[in-house]
């Protein structure tokens, strides 16, 4: 007679956990921006780099679960020791098996960067292979774990805003479409054949008279429903990557990173004919992909607002669009200028009347365009929000002198309040 023997079901501590609630517990940490500074004089710290090891990453796992109330009584149980190997054993399994679910999830990668060990150095605890091999991985998001943030970023600020109604951009112009919002109008050549019926058929009849089988239509008789016109936009979300974005104590960019996420996922889910660029504008400007966004940092640099301007002008013109938009966050008055011969001129001392009239002469290319500048400012330096006022008035966009704090609702207020009284 053959015999079996069972034992307790012991699943993973890893599986335990709540995967998407702790990658919204990390979002701070994963797109933190750090500065992509120098190691001398006050324009760094080497260590202000944000650490991208996996080493880094356990341990804000770790704060994380902690600050979360994640840690179930079956966790602690296992976890809970004097500091003695075994409890720091399956600690280490433990952020281990996160680590590996948030990779085969999709939202993380990893990449190797390490070195051969020189000495002697232990298997594990402190200063071990272990331990340098755990430095020596560099983790990186993902496109999916871009994406998750986005959406849970876009949830919150959409939850702090109350109910929004999220759809196509509205105008007061109408069309002919599939969708009914309006009275019917005579069919034209080029129109949707959404027919209307009824206004069709009493057409026919108050011509002929007759209501005979099979009813005498004329071209003249056929009436379309109308809908709304809805508008595509196209949008260039300017981001400043100047050093005073992470000056003062107070990170400026890791929240302003945050808004781009969410306002790429709301675009890309509600609004599918919309398009969004992202320009980051410091010395010079450059577009970058949003794939690389959680990982772009500030560095030493001035503010080269009207590069920014450019880029973004040329980006937008070259886009089939009813709407044409600039979203621009900044916290600086521009103190930098691309020379004809591709010098870049600088001041930081005060407002420059040449960087400023040559920003402004930007800005007024831009209106020619079509294309509206709105402003998120985050410093409220009395000559740098006259400026920011002119910049409106030119562009006849709107300026909003906000904080990190409330910069997403900001943003998604004007973004879904958003209409036009013509389209062009």
């Amino acid at each position: 007679m053959r015999f079996h023997t069972y034992t307790k079901f012991n699943p993973q501590l890893a599986d335990a956990v709540d995967l998407q609630a702790l990658l919204d517990q990390l979002a701070d940490f994963l797109l933190q921006s750090g500065f992509a500074g120098g190691s001398e004089g006050y324009w760094g710290d080497p260590g202000d780099e944000p650490d991208r090891s996996v080493g880094g990453l356990q341990e804000a796992i770790l704060q994380a679960l902690i600050e979360s109330g994640q840690l179930t009584p079956d966790i602690l149980k296992a976890l809970r020791g004097e500091g003695d190997e075994v409890s720091e054993e399956k600690l280490a399994q433990l952020l281990d098996g996160l680590v590996q679910r948030l990779v085969e999830d999709g939202f993380l990668s990893m990449e190797s960067t390490g070195q051969v060990p020189t000495g002697h150095q232990p298997v594990t605890g402190k200063g071990s292979l272990s331990q340098a091999a755990a430095r020596d991985v560099q983790f990186n998001l993902t496109g999916k774990g871009i994406d998750f943030l986005g959406f849970k970023t876009l949830r919150h600020l959409l939850g702090s805003l109350g109910k929004s109604s999220i759809g196509n951009h509205d105008t007061p112009q109408l069309a002919t479409g599939v969708e009914s919002d309006a009275w019917s109008k005579p069919y034209e050549f080029g129109d949707s054949l959404n027919l209307d019926v009824p206004a069709t058929l009493a057409n026919a009849l108050a011509r002929t008279g007759s209501l005979d089988v099979p009813i005498d239509l004329d071209y003249g008789d056929l009436m379309v429903r109308q809908s709304e016109y809805r508008s595509s936009c196209a949008t260039v979300l300017m981001l400043d990557t100047s050093h005073s974005m992470i000056l003062y104590g107070e990170d400026r960019f890791t929240p302003a990173k945050k808004v781009a996420l969410a306002l790429t996922h709301l675009i890309r889910t509600q609004f599918p004919g919309d398009t969004i660029r992202v320009v980051l504008f410091h010395d010079s400007a450059e577009e970058i992909p949003i794939e690389t966004l959680a990982m772009a940092q500030v560095g030493p640099y001035h503010t080269n607002t009207a590069e920014g301007l450019k880029l973004a002008r040329r980006l937008l013109l070259a886009q089939k669009k009813d709407m044409r938009q600039i979203i621009m966050i900044t916290d600086g008055k521009p103190s930098a200028l691309t020379m004809p011969d591709g010098q870049v001129y600088k001041n930081s001392m005060g407002l420059d009347g040449h960087v400023i009239g040559e920003t402004l002469r930007e800005v007024a290319a831009c209106r020619k365009s079509g294309i509206m500048i709105n402003t998120f400012m985050l410093a409220r330096d009395r000559a740098l929000v006259e400026f920011v006022k002119r910049v409106s008035e030119i562009s006849r966009g709107k300026a909003y002198f906000t904080n990190t704090m409330s910069l997403g609702q900001f943003v998604l207020m004007d973004f879904l309040k958003k209409k036009t009284s013509r389209v062009r």
